[in-house]
């Protein structure tokens, strides 16, 4: 996709030998993947004139995806008037308005997703652990098993999982019970937090040692009657609706897949309470 095509076309009566190859999208842009070495000297005449071209046919945004193995070539297309706009392990995307209008060109991702799992057991008792790093470190206080969802995860997996590295308990999703927005928070990007509810499928905890300093079983008033709840709102409301549900007064919203037989898994979180289709 990103290697020259040797034509000549006529941009503005002046001869350019050479275009970038680019991928048209549904919104007017342009995406180029560079995938083959360029010197910068064969580079930037091949960008210019692709510009060009893309301006006289009234494109609105390029999008230049350099994997890391050729950023031999970062400065010469910022130089060109293109700016970061995300990067991965792998590569860099730059991107350019073309048009003398005001950039309407998406914004970087802007949040962060993370859980919480709320699991108890016949007893009545919660799962809480105590973490080695971070604000919690050295504190005493016992929480839900939390994580970060990761790329292409759904949120109903990924509180599975967490629960499973951290605490070794096999779980299975049963609803979200709440949701928190905040910002300025993990390089500056805003944070959505999941609080989940999970049924256990195993009871022996096995802890993991490079992050969980301590995992239990705890009786639910002990969790929630903890200082720390009491004196920040958040937490407070949080082990609040965890009691609740534990007592049967609480609805969540439950995981429904929507995908059909050609699409990726999806799934839609809503009450189901009331739904007499499900």
């Amino acid at each position: 996709m990103a290697s020259t095509t040797e034509q000549t076309v006529v941009e503005n009566e002046v001869e350019q030998i050479g275009l970038l190859n680019g991928v048209e999208d549904f919104y007017e842009g342009i995406t180029v993947e560079i995938e083959e070495h360029m010197d910068s000297h064969v580079f930037v005449p091949l960008l210019r004139a692709s510009i060009s071209k893309w301006k006289n046919q009234g494109k609105r945004g390029v999008w230049i995806k350099l994997p890391i193995e050729f950023s031999n070539l970062v400065h010469h297309i910022v130089q060109e008037g293109f700016r970061y706009h995300h990067a991965e392990a792998d590569y860099l995307m730059l991107v350019r308005w073309l048009p003398n209008t005001p950039d309407t060109l998406p914004v970087n991702a802007s949040h962060r997703v993370g859980i919480g799992a709320f699991i108890l057991n016949k007893k009545r008792q919660v799962l809480v652990v105590q973490e080695k790093s971070g604000g919690f470190k050295g504190t005493g206080v016992w929480k839900l098993p939390t994580g970060v969802v990761n790329e292409g995860e759904d949120i109903c997996e990924a509180a599975v999982r967490e629960v499973k590295e951290e605490t070794g308990i096999d779980a299975e999703f049963m609803e979200i019970l709440a949701f928190r927005q905040s910002h300025r928070s993990f390089f500056s990007k805003s944070d959505l937090f999941f609080v989940c509810m999970l049924r256990p499928n195993s009871f022996e905890i096995h802890k993991q040692d490079s992050e969980v300093e301590a995992a239990q079983w705890m009786e639910m008033e002990e969790y929630v009657n903890q200082p720390y709840n009491k004196e920040h709102k958040l937490f407070q409301y949080v082990a609040e609706i965890c009691e609740l549900k534990s007592q049967g007064g609480y609805v969540g919203f439950s995981a429904i897949s929507t995908a059909t037989d050609s699409d990726q898994n999806t799934y839609l979180y809503f009450n189901g309470s009331d739904f007499t289709k499900i």
